[in-house]
């Protein structure tokens, strides 16, 4: 049931984290504050195909 989705940065649009999510109890996309090490500092990152 849970899926493989991957956590793109908001800003530079590069895939820096992978992580699972159960589609039938979450339908909307996921959206976390990560730490994205190209741009240096903690920035949104949103729920992208892998």
């Amino acid at each position: 049931m849970r899926e493989l989705i991957a956590l793109a940065c908001s800003e530079c649009k590069r895939k820096n984290y992978t992580t699972t999510k159960n589609k039938r109890t979450m339908t909307d996309k996921l959206a976390l504050r990560k730490f994205c090490k190209f741009c240096g500092r903690h920035t949104l990152h949103r729920e992208t195909k892998i």
